[in-house]
């Protein structure tokens, strides 16, 4: 068994795309309409779906907006370099909701950011936790 993706559900699927491929560097792995169920599925990844992990944007055609409630938490990314990542995705307009630094009671160095809709993303560094 393995992680094949993570469903999340979002409002624009262009700003969504947008996000995840130009300010995280993710690739469009797949993208398929499905008229009859008035609904897109977007497959977004750092890599092949036959190797990685991947994302999974569903925009259902006409929804802009769901209430995400208290469940979820965050999708986890590992990066080199936490501080620099943050000034980058903030460079490309993307939204740091915590700046990078030491985790409250660890040395794990993290930051999260947010997507379009506002789903949590964390940045973990490599070599850190």
């Amino acid at each position: 068994m393995r992680v094949l993706h993570t469903m999340i559900r979002v409002s624009d699927l262009e700003k969504s795309l947008t996000f995840y491929t130009n300010i995280l560097g993710m690739k469009l792995l797949r993208l398929h309409e499905y008229p009859e169920g008035k609904f897109t599925l977007a497959f977004v990844g750092f890599g092949d779906e036959k190797d990685h992990a991947v994302i999974e944007l569903t925009y259902n055609w006409g929804v802009t907006s769901y209430d995400k409630g208290n469940a979820f938490g965050h999708v986890a990314i590992e990066v080199e370099d936490a501080y620099e990542t943050c000034e980058l995705i903030k460079s490309k307009g993307g939204k740091v909701v915590r700046e990078a630094g030491a985790m409250q009671h660890g040395k794990t160095v993290i930051a999260f950011i947010e997507d379009p809709d506002g789903y949590k993303i964390e940045l973990i560094q490599a070599g850190t936790f």
